[in-house]
């Protein structure tokens, strides 16, 4: 079976940031909870003038410049996100008019215009299903190349449980036949289960209600009967549509965060299962990294701890914990459990495993899509700091899509991919990041700050939204 994987990447993340210890001040919360217990020290946050669309752009322009590739040579770009900016119109079609336009002079005009385009939405799975479906593509065919992007602004309600793990940033990916990175080895295991875990649906509001609660805030009452008179006799575009109901979307999601993590570990286990059916792998052996789509920095090494004992079982080593902490009370002895996610052997599976994928997270905050494929880089470039030898290591995948699907999958490191990861400077570009306040930060999530906050040379924004008569809505882009 010829090799297929990732021959190049680049990422994109916001250069504006919040300090995760001000955050947990300004909201009352221990921030030994949120550093030391969930990982998290930054969060990225989008400016003014960004978008999902935007985000991808950028990441994708540098994929392209820092690699000299082609348009014209792409068969497909396939993009996963969950922070689409139109019902109908894929963020993909953004991106690549985006591109096509600043890439004119150099390529041509409509240097994509052969190039099969699509958006994919599974929650924080979207990439990955990408991934899979660009690899099986490349495969099936002779001298393919496609490019998956992942591109997401994960966004709370103010106040809420998930706020702190809030982030945004795109990875872009060159996928073709033997490749410079990482190739995959075609196993897919997958577990589903339709779940509302966690979703964005759209919220319905009857007209006449927004009308009575309108005339509350000027000190008046309005009857039902009022209302809807007033209705019928309006002329104004908002009033006077015929639809009854108003339907607003909503970045922020509905979810529940205790069943999500549940729902992760089941199914997680159940997808590795059913990997380890296709593929059989001795994890604690085989694995190298493990590199988990992360909601916040530690997720991975607090789902995947019953799991590992079952891998210690396999392994004849259960010994050893049970040297180090003593043995359970019973088979779900929970106090126990933590004993063991706490115990030095558990953290020295964590620093070898799981800890170099997630150092990015913990600077940059959940990217949803992004997420697992930043987890990579971040492995990546730490192996590239510590000269670690790298080439033909086994790296597994664990990724989760709310709603809900699973997907693991393995990847082996080739030889040339110091070459690609050095000119990465991931850390050093996280690092000269601009901070913003809590109620600078505020302000944007609640949309009440109208210009840019950084202006970014050279970087692709959302430049204004159009409002004809047959436009508007229509998002435009400028690179500046």
């Amino acid at each position: 079976m010829k090799k297929v994987g990732i021959d190049s990447l680049s990422y994109y993340v916001p250069s504006l940031y919040v300090d995760i210890e001000e955050l947990a001040f300004a909201r009352d919360i221990p921030s030994e909870k949120l550093v030391k217990g969930l990982g998290l020290k930054k969060m990225a946050t989008p400016d003014f003038d960004e978008d999902s669309a935007s985000i991808a752009a950028n990441s994708l322009y540098r994929l392209i410049k820092e690699n000299n590739i082609n348009p014209k040579k792409i068969g497909r770009v396939y993009l996963g996100t969950e922070s689409g900016i139109d019902a109908s119109k894929p963020t993909s079609s953004y991106v690549v008019e985006i591109l096509e336009d600043i890439f004119a002079n150099e390529y041509g005009e409509r240097c994509f215009k052969n190039c099969d385009i699509v958006d994919l939405t599974f929650a924080c799975a979207g990439a990955v299903d990408a991934l899979q479906n660009c690899c099986d593509w490349v495969r099936n065919g002779k001298n393919r190349q496609a490019i998956v992007i992942a591109s997401d602004i994960a966004k709370y309600e103010l106040n809420s449980s998930g706020e702190y793990t809030q982030g945004a940033g795109s990875v872009s990916m060159l996928i073709c036949e033997d490749p410079s990175i990482i190739s995959f080895n075609g196993a897919w295991g997958v577990s589903t289960k339709g779940i509302g875990d966690f979703f964005k649906p759209r919220r319905i509001f009857k007209k006449s209600n927004i009308l009575i609660e309108a005339a509350k805030l000027f000190g008046k009452e309005v009857s039902v009967n009022e209302a809807e008179n007033l209705l019928n006799i309006s002329d104004s575009k908002f009033w006077s549509d015929s639809n009854d109901l108003v339907e607003v979307y909503k970045e922020e999601p509905i979810f529940e965060g205790q069943f999500s993590n549940e729902s992760y570990k089941e199914r997680v286990y159940e997808a590795i299962e059913n990997f380890n059916e296709q593929n059989q792998r001795d994890i604690l052996s085989d694995w190298e990294n493990i590199i988990f789509h992360l909601p916040y920095a530690y997720h991975g090494r607090r789902m995947i701890v019953n799991k590992w004992m079952d891998w210690m079982k396999e392994n004849n080593q259960l010994d050893k914990i049970y040297s180090e902490i003593g043995n359970p009370d019973s088979p779900e002895d929970k106090d126990w459990i933590k004993k063991v996610s706490k115990s030095d052997i558990y953290k020295s599976f964590i620093k070898d495993k799981i800890s170099p994928g997630e150092k990015a997270s913990s600077e940059i905050g959940n990217m949803y899509t992004a997420s697992i494929f930043m987890s990579l880089i971040s492995s990546l470039v730490e192996a590239y700091e510590k000269n670690k030898k790298f080439e033909n290591k086994k790296i597994g995948f664990i990724s989760y899509g709310s709603g809900s699907k699973a997907k693991i999958f393995e990847g082996t490191i080739e030889k040339d991919w110091i070459r690609k990861t050095k000119p990465i400077k991931l850390f050093e570009n996280l690092e000269n990041r601009k901070k913003v306040s809590v109620d600078i930060y505020e302000k944007l999530h609640k949309r009440k700050i109208s210009s840019n906050i950084n202006n970014n040379d050279g970087i692709i924004k959302l430049f204004k939204i159009s409002d004809g008569e047959f436009t508007e809505g229509l998002r435009n882009y400028r690179k500046y």
